[in-house]
């Protein structure tokens, strides 16, 4: 029997990269699916058609995370078509990167609403129904460790962030043995980070294992974690990142 057999599983941020081979896994362990989306609706729409092709249940749901209002409506309309979440799991993201001096006077509250406020607000949402025992995973990065290079410093504050809201919630949640960990992918080959880019040699330099990850490595790691077997691990932090701080 797959591990995630009869649970619902929320995937914001669901329908591209990391998030998409993380939907697929979801699936294929047995859960129901959620996935909120901010764009390229045609898109997402053909990936959940073949999600749900083989007869998984399946809702999807265009929202902006970084309106409040949008994406708790967005985590109704889940919770309407399929029950209460058992599993959440925060993928979107956003960087703006640049000079200090370049950046929008907005760029701080932009990049924040999405990487930070987002998985707060989906959190908040998803357990006031959650029963015992659930999962909250997020994505984040290992740029919250250490930045690269210059031009990141939103990014990497705003991916700092999450180790202390995932520390707070595993306190919070804790009673209810509701599991919060986060997970710190390094440079992974997806449309973002193309193992063949122009930066690619750059970002595999500092690596262990000199190669890319993949979406589906993430996936795995965080699939674990949304398993039963991962019922005594809360507040942590997993790199995964090809030895990037070896």
């Amino acid at each position: 029997m797959p591990d995630l057999d009869g649970k619902i599983a929320l995937v914001i941020g669901g329908t591209r990269g990391i998030g998409a081979a993380i939907s697929q896994r979801m699936v294929a362990d047995g859960a129901s699916l959620g996935m909120i989306y901010r764009d390229r609706a045609a898109e997402a729409g053909q990936f959940a058609r073949e999600l749900g092709s083989e007869g998984a249940s399946i809702v999807c749901v265009q929202a902006d995370v970084a309106d409040v209002e949008a994406l708790e409506a967005a985590i109704d309309t889940v919770v309407a078509g399929l029950g209460p979440v058992d599993i959440l799991v925060n993928v979107a993201g956003l960087a703006i990167t640049g000079t200090l001096d370049a950046l929008p006077d907005d760029a701080f509250d932009q990049v924040f609403a999405v990487n930070v406020r987002a998985p707060f607000v989906a959190a908040r949402k998803v357990v006031a129904r959650m029963a015992d025992g659930g999962r909250i995973i997020t994505i984040g990065s290992i740029v919250a460790d250490h930045c690269p290079g210059e031009g990141r410093t939103l990014y990497a504050a705003s991916k700092s962030a999450l180790g202390g809201l995932t520390r707070g919630l595993a306190r919070d949640l804790g009673p209810r043995r509701i599991t919060v960990n986060l997970v710190q992918p390094g440079p992974i080959d997806t449309e973002r980070n193309p193992a063949d880019g122009p930066a690619a040699e750059d970002n595999r330099a500092p690596l262990a294992i000199r190669r890319h990850g993949t979406a589906g490595e993430v996936a795995a790691l965080v699939a674990f974690l949304a398993s039963p077997a991962a019922g005594f691990i809360t507040g942590a932090t997993y790199d995964i990142d090809g030895g990037w701080r070896a």
